[in-house]
Parts: structure tokens; sequence; C-alpha cells
């Protein structure tokens, strides 16, 4: 077993941060997640939104890996829980794969909180334990895992900033709109009192 972790801070309110992370997919940066399906989603009694979607990946996996764990299948799936508190301002994202789960179980937990200190800001931490079974060299790949899934955070977080300036630009656009709606609004009452 192998257990990797990581926190970043990003330069942007929990809103927006979990929002973006909320559609974060599909995006340039992470091109293995070929699709999101939402299975389950509600608001409990004390406001909190939980969500379970399932995620479908595209793996290059190393011809290698292919040979050790006796599979030429690149199409992954992947279950995600997340609850949203928006009353204490928390975002706990928990996944695991449920697919070759016989022969490697990957268990990520992210959790996106305001910073203490800086309340416009957010703080990530992220934790996955990986544990691959029944194959030699399973510490081996087990470590050239945490390496791919350290790649895959960067990677993500790149994916949660790309949203996001895509989300304000969809904002400012939408501001222009209607600055531009509410000028010909007025131009044409000004027209009919005339």
């Amino acid at each position: 077993m192998k257990i990797w972790t990581s926190e970043h801070v990003f330069d942007h309110p929990w809103e927006t941060v979990t929002t973006a992370a909320m559609q974060k997919y599909p995006n340039p940066m992470n091109p293995s997640v070929v699709g999101v399906d939402v299975l389950h989603r509600h608001i409990d009694s004390n406001g909190k939104l939980h969500s379970h979607r399932l995620l479908s990946t595209e793996w290059g996996i190393p011809s290698i890996v292919k040979s050790l764990i006796g599979t030429s299948r690149t199409k992954t799936y992947v279950q995600e829980h997340s609850i949203v508190d928006p009353l204490r301002k928390t975002m706990e994202l928990n996944s695991s794969n449920i697919s070759f789960t016989n022969l490697v179980s990957v268990d990520e937990r992210l959790v996106y909180k305001p910073h203490p200190h800086e309340p416009d800001k957010t703080v990530l931490t992220q934790e996955a334990i990986i544990s691959v079974k029944g194959v030699s060299l399973s510490s081996y790949l087990e470590g050239l895992m945490a390496n791919t899934i350290s790649s895959n955070a960067n990677k993500g977080r790149e994916a949660l900033e790309w949203v996001i300036n895509r989300l304000n630009a969809e904002i400012e656009e939408f501001k222009a709109t209607a600055r531009g709606t509410m000028r010909n609004s007025m131009a044409a009452a000004a027209f009919v009192e005339k």
C-alpha cells in the first residue's frame, strides 16, 4: 500500500473553486476523462448537496503494465461521491476505481475549505491510498501509480484554473450582453416617448 498526499492553495474564494470543481470535466488538461454521468444528486435536510457520479476514463496504460495485469483494456470507471456544505464552506470528494478492483484499488479524498487566514483563497488537501494486489512488483507499481496521481493532480489544478477562467469569461460576456440589452431598451423607450 502506498499513500500519497498533497496540499494546494487556490487564489480564488471557496465558492468559485467548488463551482469549478463540479464543472471540471471535460477539460483539455485531463483528456483521459471521457465521460461524466450524474447517478444521483440530492440536498439533505441540513442543506448539504450530495452527488454520486460515474467517471469514464481512457487510460494510456504502458505495455509492461498491460502484460503484468493481463489485459489490453484501457477504459476504466471511477465512482465519485461528493458532499458540499455551503454553511460550513467545505466540499469533500471521495473517489474510487470500480474497474480492475481485483488488481488495484485507488481511493482518493479531496477536501476544499476556505484558507484559515485569507478568506479569498481556498485550500485543497488531497490524499490517495493505492494498493496493487496479486501481481509481482506490486510496490514498484504502487510507486508508479503514485507518480501518475501526482502528475494528474497538477493537471487537475490547472484544469480548475481553466474552468474558473472560462466561467469568469462567461460572466463578463453575460454582463456585456445585459448592458447592451439595457442600452437598447433605454434607447427604444426614449424613441417611443418622442
